[in-house]
C-alpha cells in the first residue's frame, strides 16, 4: 500500500509540475535571452565593437583561426544539438518540440557553469546529415554537447564528431549519464568496503547510458570480464543469436559483448543478478520492473542504482528490504540522485576554460573522480553532491582543464590553481548578475507567471 501511495503521490506531483509549466512558459516565451556583454556609452562606440575598428579583429582571425577563442565569445559557447529522435521520455517528438527541453538545458548549463549554451533543434533525414549541419557550425562555438538522440544513432554521432572536429564534443545522455554513475560508484564501494577490480557488476538495460557506462567503467580500471550488460534477450555474450547484427548495426555494444561476461553466463536478470556486487539499471520505469528476488540473490553489501525517470525501478526502500545496502535513484525525493547536472557544467566550463580540442574517457575518469572526493565522507544516504554545493562545479572544472593540458588537448595550459581560479570567477560573477537582475525585477517572479507559491 505504502508503495501505492508513494505512485500517486508521484502522478499528482507531475501533474501539478506539468501545470506550471505550461503556464510559466507560456508567459515567459523562452528559458534564455541575449544581452550585449559590452558597454555601449553611446552610438559611436560601435565603431570598436562593429565598423570599421572590427575588421581588424577579423584580419587577425582569418591570420590565425584560433584567435577565435580569444577575441570572440567562442571561448564560452556550447550548442545544444538535437534531432528530437528520443526526448526525454515522450521518444520522437521532432524538433520544434525539443527546443523547450534543450533550453532547459542551456540554463543549467549557465546557472551552474557560466556557460553560455544555445540550444539547436535540427531538421535532418539521416546521421550523415546531420554530421553535415553539426560540422559547419563548428567554427560559431567552443564545444558541443549532443541531446536526446535515439540509440544507436546517437554513437555514431558522437564517434563521428569526435574524431573529425576539433572542439570537445559531448552526448550528456551517455557521457553525463555514465560520468555521474562513476562518481557514485566510487562511494558506494568505499562505504560497502570493495575494491573496484573485484566486484562483479550487472548492467541491466543496454541502451546508450549504460553502453557509455561500460565503457568508462572499464577506463576507470574496473574488469571488464566483471561486468554483465542484460537486455530484453538477456545477457550480452559472443554466442548471442543477434551477434550478427549487432556487428554491423551496434558495433558498440558488439565489442562490449566481445569483452565482458567471461563466465559466459546466459539468461535473464534472475540469472545475471546471483552474485552480484552491483547493479546500475537503466531500463523500465516502473517500480516493479526490478524483483525483490533477484536483490535478494546478490552478494552481501548490494549495491543498487534504479536510474529510471520518472519512476526508479524498484522503490529505495523495497531494495533495502531485501538486502541492498546502497541504493541510489535519479530523482531528487530520494537520498542518492544521479543527477547530469552534477557532471555537464563544470566538465564543460573546464574544456572551455583550457580551450580544449576534445574530450576523452580519461577527461571523464577525472571529473568523476573529483565528483566524489567532493564527499569528504560517504555514507549509504550520501554518495554524491546535491545541486546545491555550489563549490564542486569550480573544483570538477579546474580538475578536467588541467587533464586536458596534461593529456595535451588544452589550447591554453594552466595549472591547476590556475584553473580554479578562473572557473570560480566566471561562476560566481555568473550567478551574481543574474541574482541583480532577479532582485531589480527584470527578470520576473514566477507569481507574475501565475504560478503562485513558488518563489521559495
Amino acid at each position: 500500500m505504502e508503495h501505492l501511495s508513494l505512485l500517486g503521490e508521484e502522478i499528482s506531483t507531475t501533474e501539478k509540475y506539468n501545470r506550471e509549466a505550461v503556464a510559466a512558459s507560456e508567459y515567459y516565451k523562452g528559458k534564455m535571452r541575449s544581452i550585449p556583454s559590452v558597454p555601449i556609452r553611446k552610438l559611436s562606440d560601435f565603431s570598436i565593437w562593429y565598423t570599421p575598428g572590427i575588421a581588424e579583429v577579423s584580419r587577425m582571425i582569418s591570420r590565425d583561426s584560433s584567435l577565435s577563442f580569444e577575441l570572440t565569445g567562442r571561448w564560452n559557447s556550447v550548442a545544444i544539438i538535437t534531432d528530437g529522435t528520443r526526448v526525454l521520455g515522450l521518444g520522437n517528438v521532432g524538433p520544434e518540440a525539443a527546443m523547450p527541453v534543450m533550453e532547459g538545458k542551456a540554463l543549467l548549463f549557465n546557472y551552474l557553469g557560466g556557460v553560455n549554451a544555445v540550444p539547436i533543434p535540427i531538421r535532418v533525414s539521416d546521421r550523415d546529415q546531420f554530421i553535415t549541419v553539426a560540422k559547419a557550425l563548428e567554427p560559431s562555438f567552443g564545444g558541443f554537447n549532443l541531446e536526446d538522440i535515439e540509440s544507436p544513432k546517437c554513437f555514431f554521432l558522437l564517434e563521428k564528431l569526435q574524431k573529425e572536429m576539433h572542439i570537445p564534443v559531448w552526448h550528456d545522455d551517455q557521457l553525463g549519464t555514465a560520468s555521474i554513475t562513476l562518481a557514485g560508484l566510487f562511494n558506494a564501494l568505499k562505504v560497502v568496503g570493495k575494491r573496484v577490480e573485484d566486484v562483479r557488476i550487472v548492467l541491466l538495460g543496454s541502451g546508450a547510458a549504460n553502453i557509455a557506462t561500460a565503457y568508462l567503467l572499464k577506463a576507470a580500471g574496473f574488469t571488464p570480464g566483471n561486468i554483465l550488460l542484460v537486455d530484453t534477450k538477456g545477457t550480452l555474450h559472443p554466442g548471442r543469436e543477434d551477434m550478427d547484427s549487432l556487428m554491423i548495426n551496434n558495433p558498440w555494444k558488439y565489442n562490449l559483448a566481445m569483452i565482458t561476461n567471461h563466465d559466459r553466463i546466459v539468461g535473464g536478470p534472475e540469472v545475471a543478478f546471483k552474485g552480484a556486487d552491483v547493479v546500475i539499471s537503466a531500463s523500465r520505469s516502473d517500480p516493479s520492473f526490478m524483483k525483490g528476488e533477484w536483490i535478494r540473490s546478490m552478494n552481501r553489501d548490494a549495491i543498487v542504482f534504479a536510474l529510471a525517470n520518472p519512476l526508479p525501478e524498484i522503490w529505495p526502500a523495497s531494495a533495502k528490504e531485501y538486502g541492498a545496502r546502497v541504493v541510489a535513484t535519479g530523482r531528487s525525493d530520494f537520498p542518492n540522485q544521479i543527477n547530469n547536472s552534477l557532471v555537464f557544467p563544470a566538465v564543460f566550463r573546464g574544456v572551455l576554460d583550457s580551450r580544449s580540442s576534445g574530450v576523452n574517457f580519461d577527461v571523464m575518469v577525472t571529473a568523476s573522480r573529483e565528483i566524489a572526493g567532493f564527499i569528504a565522507d560517504p555514507h549509504e544516504d550520501h554518495i554524491v553532491p546535491s545541486m546545491d554545493d555550489w563549490e564542486m562545479y569550480p573544483i570538477v572544472a579546474a580538475a578536467v582543464a588541467a587533464k586536458t593540458s596534461e593529456l595535451g588537448l588544452a589550447r591554453k595550459k594552466g595549472s591547476r590553481t590556475q584553473f580554479l581560479g578562473i572557473a570560480r570567477e566566471i561562476i560566481e560573477e555568473n550567478r551574481r548578475f543574474y541574482q541583480k537582475c532577479v532582485d531589480n525585477g527584470l527578470i520576473k517572479g514566477l507569481r507574475e507567471a501565475g504560478i503562485v507559491g513558488k518563489e521559495d
